[in-house]
This record gives structure tokens, sequence and C-alpha cells, in this order.
């Protein structure tokens, strides 16, 4: 099978990841059968879809499709094993928890097309484990988004043990047909390569809250209006490539490698004890509905502006 060939994308959850899913694969023409067993769950997942589809016509990934031409390819099944029926896809969405999920892949692959790839958004479980009780275990692999996935362009592509060669390819070409930047692991590390690089980033944050050296709010600037903004269009490491100047990473590594190393050894320990998550809830107040979703809505319209203009600046250098 060719990503082509992928018509059909079964939606198992439909959660904050799984819609915004159910957004992407709309916005590629596909067809979706979706489904969540949790109450009222179609009719939150048809409102996600109704709120985000301007910003995919915006961006001119919305497959020629209406609103209401995508509305009508979005077919909501009662469970798993009816979402599956003649599906090309699966993309899992279920809680983080090894035996859900398995018990999840049971009901699909009873009914799954013995050559339909199984692709689970699981922030961190290694896909062996995930495959070790299929029957199929050659075609489950994980591709991991990252939020909101109709706009943010990776996804983490890693294949487990048993995962054949056929499989990945299938898997990276389709999630490129989509519009994202997939990335292929080489080896399976807990938490893949993004989540473990935020999770670094945030505990050195967490630790100087701590500290006392500044605010949540203004170690959260640090981070948006410096190297933030550098991040959003290239690595770390090219990044310092570039600040090596005309010498490069060679330069780089003789002028500040060995501050860098001191500032490595002076990183911060933190745990999420009592007076730590107290201080983190603090920092933000009482959850506010109206509020959240104006931050919601004012990174979804911020990103959409981002992600044009770096579509603009790698049309005109050629990229």
């Amino acid at each position: 099978m060719q990503a082509d060939d992928i018509k059909t994308v079964a939606l198992v959850g439909t959660g904050v990841i799984g819609a915004s899913w159910a957004v992407a694969f709309l916005g590629a023409g596909l067809t979706v059968r979706a489904t969540d067993p949790a109450p009222g769950a179609e009719g939150r997942l048809r409102d996600f879809v109704a709120q985000a589809w301007p910003d995919m016509v915006s961006l001119g990934r919305h497959g020629g499709r209406s609103l209401e031409a995508a509305q009508g390819a979005l077919v909501f099944c009662a469970d798993g094993g009816e979402a599956a029926r003649g599906a090309d896809l699966v993309q899992e969405n279920a809680p983080e928890r090894l035996d859900v999920k398995r018990e999840t892949y049971a009901a699909l692959e009873a009914v799954l097309a013995p050559q339909a790839l199984i692709a689970s958004s699981t922030s961190g479980i290694m896909p062996s484990q995930l495959q070790a009780s299929l029957q199929h275990p050659e075609r489950l692999l994980v591709g991991h988004p990252f939020n909101p996935p109709h706009l943010i362009p990776l996804v983490e592509v890693v294949p487990g043990q048993a995962t054949t060669e056929p499989y990945v390819t299938l898997a990276m070409d389709f999630y490129r047909r989509l519009g994202k930047t997939p990335i292929r692991l080489r080896k399976e590390v807990v938490g893949h390569i993004a989540n473990r690089l935020q999770a670094a980033i945030w505990r050195e944050a967490v630790y100087l809250a701590r500290e006392g050296v500044a605010s949540v709010e203004d170690i959260d600037l640090a981070v948006a209006a410096g190297p933030g903004q550098r991040w959003s269009i290239m690595g770390p490491s090219l990044t310092f490539h570039l600040a090596g100047g005309q010498g490069g990473m060679a330069h780089f590594l003789d002028h500040l490698g060995p501050a860098m190393e001191t500032w490595w050894a002076a990183l911060g320990e933190v745990h999420l004890d009592e007076p730590t998550r107290a201080m983190l809830v603090d920092a933000f107040g009482p959850p506010n509905p109206d509020q959240l979703a104006r931050a919601v809505a004012h990174r979804d319209q911020a990103l959409l502006r981002r992600l044009k203009a770096l579509a603009a600046d790698q049309a005109d250098t050629g990229k």
C-alpha cells in the first residue's frame, strides 16, 4: 500500500489530540471514522471541526472541501471495531495506559484489514510494548503529533522492534501528504524526542522559579521572547553552529563549550512535590474556562500567522 492509497482513517479517541487529528485528516480529503466512549463526544468533535476549519482554509489545507463537506466526511461510530471497518489507517489516541491500548488493539484487529497501518499518538510509551500482543505487530508504530496536530507540523515516527520497513515508509509518506514534518527515530526511548527536550527545559524553568530566581511568568517570557523565537526556525544545534560565526560549530565549541559544560553542571534538580505544585498552580490562579478558551484561541491564531510566515519564507528561499 502507498500513502495515496489511504482514503479512510479510523480515529480512536477524540479528545484534544484526536479532535485536532480529525481536522488534519479531513483537510487532506480523507474520510474519518471516529469513536470515543465519552458522553457528548460526537458533538464536541463536530464543534471543534467547525471552529478549526477556517484555519485550515487559511492554510490551504482544506482539500477543496467546505465545512459542510468536511462534516459529511466525518462518521462517528459506536466503538473501535465499527470505526476500523474499511479503514486503511488507524490513528489511536486512547488514554496513556498500556492495558487500555492493548485492549483497543484487540478490538481493532478483529475487523481491521491485515495490511492497514496502526499509528499510536502515545506521548511516551514504547512501540515495542504496544505491539507485543498484536496478531500483526509489524504494522504498528508510533505517530506522535504535537498539540494541536492540525497546526503543528511535527510528527515523531517511532518503529518498534517488530515494525517492518514498508510500514515506516508508509507512515512517513502519509504524514508528509498531510503537510506534516515527520521525523524518524532510530531508537525507542521513553518520551520520544520533543517531549524529552521540553521536559528538560521545563524542569529547569520550575527549578529557577522554586529557587526564587524569577517568577513563573518572567521565566516563560525569557523562553518566548528569547530562544523560543529562534527555535521556531531552527533547532538548538544549528543555532549554536551559527553562533560560531565563520568558524561554525568548531569555533563555538572552542569559544563557549567550556562555559556550556559549567552551565550543564549547574542545572538544577526539582520534584513536583506539594510546595512546587502549589507554586505552579498559584502562578495561574483557579482555572477560568473563558480565559483558557481565549488563551487557546490566541495560541492557535499566533501559530497560524507564524506558520504562514514560515511557509512564505521557505518559498522565497527555495526550500
